[in-house]
């Protein structure tokens, strides 16, 4: 069985095909294409309030290139959801409609509660007994958890992005009301509070902080709040294009990895966290697990199966 997600954030769309494997009595997801396209649809909505003609045109040809795929790869099932761009986007909607009569592919423009839980499926495997602020940062919009014992205490969204920040377009009433219910909401906590970072430029800051190391034990990987401060400043030491050729960041990771780099230490700050684990997952993981849950009756011999909750990327 194949299974394929498509993730169109505010900054990128990702698609990928993963197959289910069956060894051992385990369900394991092998990844077998991925691909990332920088279409950054925020930068129109958070300054114009909408999608311009030229990134809908792109955008259609993108999804007409990813129905192609998931014909070729010939997959079980698929979904494709929309974050923060899509939902605020006055012509979000009517994009969406104009995908489906054209392509015959749904898209499901979600919440940012929504989006947290899809995360939230394939982020239990980090959880322990202990307190954990979990951090997504998006380019439109930051969604906060909060945990404890493996069961989640609080939830919120806040318009506060890497792409809304970059444009100056975040305001200080949503900073200030974030902090707030940071603050509030972890009173409930035992203390310490550990963080837990997703999002591209998390996974990106994990590398530059710890480039002189092995990452091979991918269930360690966690770096110090200090050492995410160090990062940041030297980052910013770089010029856009410098960020580019000597960093090797993609194009549309240069510009916004200070914005998010500020979120993720900022809640940190708030929430008095001084280490983040980052686990690489994402929106698109919790889109496959769900999908896998909507077709699992297709796999003859599920009975047999010991685990199901087994991902490799």
């Amino acid at each position: 069985m194949k299974l394929a997600a498509v993730d169109i954030g505010s900054n990128a769309i990702r698609f990928q095909v993963s197959k289910i494997l069956e060894y051992n009595g385990m369900i394991m997801f092998k990844k077998m294409e991925y691909v990332r396209f920088p279409l950054r649809l925020g930068e129109d909505v958070f300054k114009l309030g909408m999608i311009s003609a030229e990134k809908e045109s792109k955008f259609i040809k993108l999804i007409h290139t990813f129905k192609n795929l998931f014909e070729l790869y010939e997959v079980t099932d698929y979904m494709v959801c929309a974050t923060s761009a899509m939902r605020e986007s006055k012509n979000g909607k009517d994009i969406a409609y104009k995908v489906k009569d054209l392509l015959g592919v749904e898209i499901n423009i979600i919440d940012g509660e929504k989006e947290a839980d899809l995360i939230n499926t394939v982020l239990y495997n980090e959880l322990d007994d202990e307190s954990y602020v979990h951090i997504d940062v998006g380019g439109g919009s930051t969604e906060l958890n909060l945990f404890y014992k493996r069961k989640k205490i609080a939830s919120r969204s806040f318009k506060i992005g890497s792409v809304r920040r970059m444009q100056g377009l975040d305001q200080p009433e949503e900073w200030e009301e974030m902090k707030h219910w940071i603050k509030e909401n972890t009173l409930r906590l035992p203390q310490p509070i550990n963080a837990i970072g997703t999002g591209g430029n998390i996974g990106k800051i994990y590398e530059l902080g710890n480039s002189d190391k092995s990452t091979k034990d991918k269930d360690k990987r966690s770096i110090a709040l200090k050492k995410m401060m160090e990062v940041k400043a030297q980052i910013e030491q770089y010029n856009y294009e410098e960020r580019i050729n000597v960093l090797m960041l993609n194009p549309d990771r240069a510009d916004v990895i200070i914005p998010a780099s500020e979120i993720y230490i900022s809640v940190m700050e708030f929430a008095k966290a001084k280490k983040m684990i980052v686990p690489e997952v994402g929106l698109k993981d919790g889109l496959m697990l769900m999908l896998f849950e909507k077709n699992k009756h297709k796999i003859d011999n599920l009975q047999s199966i010991k685990n199901v909750n087994k991902y490799q990327k």
